[in-house]
């Protein structure tokens, strides 16, 4: 197997900077994720370490072997496409078989492997089947059967589970998951979802418009988020976020959000006001990490009305509107509220986030 290194990286289209000077690593045997909104470079950044696009700037390493100038097929790498990429007038073992064909592979060897991918896939009793004769999910089976049967020392896969339904696409979610552990392959997995990205990952690597945003595993990127657009892109429903001045009174600090302000310890306002580029600054709360209740506590609830509920099963989203602002909260609690209804919310001040609000990074 083999490690990815990413040196540098730069890829243009025209004037369009798809990927712009990205480094990164992934370890012998991770899986990582790429992960970011549709056109911020995930996928050029894929097909660059497959060698379908070639770099305007950089070094792309697999091993300690720099493949800038290798051909795809010289790469030891195998691709998962989002439409499968099967030849349909093939069989299923035609298919899987193809790229052990293409090396001229004995016949009794070719016929081993088929069955051994075929098998740990569970797809053995479709072998004889054409594409055409099968399920999504056996389709999407068979395309990683033709990737694993050539002992790739790399996976690429480019959004691999968006063409099935929502209920097969958790399923393969673990099962992927699975696969990649007990095959022990480097894998670089692109997607938009972040669910995907954090339940399958080792680690994530978060992009936009081109640009690392930040790596990290689930639990880092979900609780450090490097800055405002990290914060928003992870969690659902998103991280509210609030405008806030810094304001300093009598020794004490608190942050001024217009329709209410919420007293913060000294440590924390010193850490603010040195880290901050101006008093001004976007207070971030995930909606898990607010509470609802009926009677103010004695410091720093918020009085608020219900906007709307969104009753999800085992838990509920409530949005609050303050002042004309929406706040989302989710809980787990079953609470009968109408809309209109009064209600006071809390934040959890050890899960606050603070940022700049001009360079927008993490300040707390």
């Amino acid at each position: 197997m083999a490690k990815v290194a990413l040196k540098n990286l730069t890829k243009r289209f025209g004037n369009v900077i798809a990927v712009n000077n990205l480094s990164l690593g992934v370890e012998d045997k991770e899986f990582l994720v790429l992960l970011g909104p549709s056109g911020c470079g995930k996928t050029t950044t894929l097909r660059c370490i497959a060698g379908l696009d070639i770099p305007d700037e950089g070094e792309i390493y697999i091993g300690d072997k720099l493949v800038n100038d290798l051909a795809p097929k010289d790469r030891n790498i195998a691709m998962v496409f989002q439409s499968y990429a099967l030849y349909p007038h093939m069989t299923v073992f035609d298919n899987i078989a193809f790229p052990l064909k293409m090396r001229k592979l004995p016949n009794d060897e070719i016929e081993k492997r088929v069955k051994r991918v075929a098998e740990l896939l569970r797809i053995p009793h479709v072998l004889n089947r054409k594409p055409g004769q099968l399920s999504g999910g056996e389709r999407q089976r068979v395309a990683l059967g033709r990737a694993i049967v050539r002992n790739p020392d790399v996976f690429l896969m480019d959004e691999p589970l968006s063409n099935l339904d929502a209920k097969l696409r958790i399923y393969m979610r673990a099962e992927l998951k699975r696969l990649q552990k007990e095959l022990g392959v480097t894998t670089v997995y692109v997607t938009h979802d972040q669910v995907e990205a954090m339940t399958m990952a080792d680690k994530i690597a978060i992009m936009n418009q081109g640009v690392l945003q930040q790596v990290g595993t689930a639990f880092e990127v979900f609780n450090n988020p490097s800055n405002l657009f990290v914060a928003g892109f992870i969690g659902s429903p998103p991280m509210n976020f609030i405008n806030c001045i810094l304001k300093e009174e009598d020794g004490s600090y608190y942050l001024d959000a217009g329709a209410f302000a919420l007293s913060i310890p000294i440590s924390l306002g010193k850490i603010i006001n040195e880290e901050s580029s101006s008093s001004e600054v976007i207070l971030g709360v995930r909606p898990e990490d607010i509470i609802i209740e009926e009677k103010p506590a004695a410091k720093n609830s918020i009085r608020a009305e219900v906007y709307v509920t969104e009753p999800m099963g085992s838990e509920i989203v409530i949005d609050l509107k303050v002042d004309g602002e929406i706040i989302k909260v989710k809980t787990l609690k079953e609470l009968k509220l109408n809309i209109g209804d009064k209600v006071w919310m809390r934040f959890d001040e050890n899960k606050m986030h603070v940022f700049d609000r001009k360079t927008e990074k993490t300040i707390v």
